[in-house]
């Protein structure tokens, strides 16, 4: 009997019940009773362990299982490495599994998403493969999806070739996964005609649920529209990806790795521009949980893009805090210190961002291509070309391919340094000659040789050239007349028998109807043909004489109405005026009373009124008070002294008296 008089039996009886019902909560409760009256009862604490994972308790599961750990021993391995995978110990859950005493099917179904979680897509394809092949219930589609899961990431993050295995497309899950295998392989056209199927398969079979909703079906869409707009972002087509990426963080989906992902392909199409929104946008990368459900290339390209637009932002310290972080959790990729060369570039620090990548160049050398052709950027960038050329010479990679040919060549023409840039020709055609002579790119480039020495006056350089492309091809006229002219400033001999070569002038004559080609439609200028008059073919009348065609008379010029017929026209009519000879300037015209001549103030009337001698016949006023009768006449007291007085205005702008406001009521009117 257990405590309270209930039996053990039928405490058994409530968990079997409770468990038949997925009341896992009051199966807890009885299970705690059997407990209480026997703690090591394997059968009890198994039960309790899967009420626990039942109700997503797995820390108090797992402390179970190792608190009981030597009762139950191999009787929960399955259980341990489920809770341990389910609270992201991926490693913990993996070395549980490989010392189980025996691989059950359950275990090897676990075995196949930790592989997956872990990466080692190519363990996990083959797990996948053998229980496909060797079990037959009714997860089977579920175990099929999976594997086309491990398909498409092998494709995606390990650049793997398609693999035909068979599998069909009967659900939306299978589809979506054949389409992310697509996207893999670079097929994004047939990759978003899956995608759209998928989509069409979704809503096919969720709308049979009469208990989902719209809003239900848009949820589980979001995933495929997020795809889908990821296509359209490969295919340049920004705007429209743009408003599906909105559209599906519009509908707060509960992953919070399809937020993680749609959020920073949002803000690669921002680039630098919508600062503000990326700056929203970032926080959503952020989310609890996000680094256990993206692969790490993914959650990789999330910092990178983090540390751009801290860059972007002009947060000098926090991108290069985000950089250093992402160069020391992969030291060996080349982007951490390209961000951190952008920053020194952002900031005019040039050297010091070269002397970064010649570090890294120096330590990682596998890498080293893309670093030195941001050296030589850099350095072009301070206008040391030359330094930039050296750094070009040195990309072995890249040495012989046309496009560098053809920089080092207009780099060092720039420079002004033929010798160099003839140099670089000339150990590209003996590469050339020892790995594809004869070769389309071997002949290309001898040609440009040629033509380069040719250009710069090099004619005796280019001899040698111009011989080996006229012995690939005889029939080529211009290189021969190149060679001809070449030998001529050598050895005229030679010149004169390769001249013998040439072809006959009737040979070079083009036999061209020129009339057929004056009319032709693209032909820019056609010679005009006088129009034949009817009846000029027709035999002449006797007695009847030529018909003389009447001419136009030429209409008289008109003149001007003053104009004197007899007088002689003036030479320098058409000259201009101030050209000609008889041309004296303008005339000065009177001089006009102006203000601010003179004394500061003053004006002519006032001068006038101010001077003494014409005042003097003028009466004179009352002398001032204590001053002498005799004393000489003052001003009149209405004159105003200069420094007070303001010069007269015009009509226009002379200020009118302020008018007296009208007497009325609060309403002003």
């Amino acid at each position: 009997m257990a405590s309270g008089g209930v039996s053990v039996a039928s405490l058994w009886t409530e968990v079997n019940r409770c468990g038949q019902n997925g009341d896992f909560t009051r199966a807890l409760k009885a299970l705690t009773k059997i407990l209480h009256e026997n703690r090591d009862d394997v059968t009890a604490l198994h039960c309790k362990i899967v009420c626990l994972v039942q109700n997503g308790s797995f820390k108090e599961a797992l402390n179970v299982m190792n608190t009981h750990s030597k009762v139950l021993g191999s009787e929960v391995v399955f259980e341990k490495a489920y809770c341990e995978y389910r609270l992201n110990r991926v490693e913990s859950s993996l070395k549980t599994i490989e010392a189980a005493p025996e691989q059950t099917d359950k275990l090897k179904e676990l075995y196949g998403q930790v592989l997956y979680r872990l990466e080692r897509y190519d363990e996990c394809k083959s797990v996948y493969t053998d229980l496909i092949r060797n079990s037959q219930d009714e997860y089977e589609e579920e175990r099929k999806t999976n594997l086309a899961a491990v398909v498409a990431a092998m494709s995606q993050w390990e650049e793997a070739p398609l693999e035909d295995l068979g599998l069909p497309e009967s659900t939306y899950e299978l589809c979506y996964n054949a389409a992310c295998a697509l996207i893999g392989q670079g097929q994004l056209t047939e990759a978003y005609n899956k995608l759209q199927q998928a989509e069409e398969l979704c809503r096919i079979s969720l709308s049979d649920d009469s208990d989902v909703t719209e809003e239900d079906i848009e949820s589980e869409l979001a995933v495929i529209h997020s795809q889908m707009a990821y296509v359209m972002q490969l295919q340049g087509r920004t705007d429209e990806a743009l408003q599906l990426y909105n559209q599906v963080i519009k509908l707060k989906p509960s992953d919070v790795g399809l937020l993680a992902v749609t959020a920073n392909n949002i803000i690669t199409i921002n680039k630098d521009q919508n600062v503000f929104d990326s700056k929203k946008k970032v926080k959503l990368t952020n989310a609890e949980g996000v680094e256990y459900k993206l692969a790490r290339k993914q959650l990789q390209a999330i910092d990178f893009n983090k540390a751009l637009l801290a860059m972007y932002t002009n947060q000098a310290d926090q991108c290069r805090k985000l950089s250093s972080s992402l160069q020391s959790q992969n030291p060996g990729h080349p982007r951490p210190v390209l961000i951190q060369v952008a920053q020194l570039s952002r900031e005019k620090q040039h050297s010091k961002a070269i002397e970064l990548l010649q570090q890294f160049s120096d330590q990682h050398p596998e890498s080293a291509s893309g670093i030195k052709l941001t050296m030589a950027q850099l350095y072009l960038v301070q206008g040391h070309v030359t330094k930039a050329c050296d750094v070009l010479k040195s990309i072995e990679e890249f040495k012989y391919k046309s496009g560098m040919i053809s920089a080092l060549v207009t780099m060092y023409s720039h420079e002004e340094d033929i010798d160099s840039a003839i140099d670089i020709f000339k150990q590209a055609i003996e590469h050339y000659q020892s790995e594809q002579p004869g070769s389309a790119a071997h002949l290309a480039l001898v040609r440009e040789a040629a033509n380069f020495k040719l250009k710069y006056g090099r004619k005796k350089e280019a001899i040698s050239d111009l011989e080996q492309l006229w012995k690939q091809n005889t029939n080529d006229i211009h290189t021969l007349a190149q060679l001809i002219s070449a030998y001529s400033l050598v050895d005229t001999d030679k010149a004169k028998s390769l001249s013998k070569h040439l072809p006959s002038p009737d040979k070079m004559a083009f036999n061209v109807d020129v009339d057929e080609l004056e009319n032709s439609h693209g032909a820019t200028y056609v010679r005009k043909k006088a129009a034949k008059v009817p009846g000029d073919n027709l035999p002449k009348e006797q007695g009847q004489g030529d018909l003389k065609m009447k001419k136009k008379k030429k209409k008289k010029g008109k003149l001007p109405k003053n104009c004197d017929p007899k007088a002689t026209p003036d030479l320098e009519r058409w000259m201009p005026m101030r050209e000609r000879s008889y041309y004296r300037g303008k005339k000065k015209g009177k001089k006009k009373e102006q203000i601010g001549k003179g004394t500061q103030g003053a004006t002519a009337g006032a001068s006038a009124e101010l001077d003494a001698s014409k005042t003097a016949s003028s009466p004179p006023t009352s002398p001032r008070p204590g001053s002498a009768a005799g004393s000489s006449t003052a001003a009149p007291s209405n004159v105003v002294p200069p420094r007070q007085q303001k010069p007269a205005a015009s009509g226009a702008t002379r200020k009118k008296a302020p008018q007296k406001k009208k007497k009325g009521g609060k309403g002003g009117w």
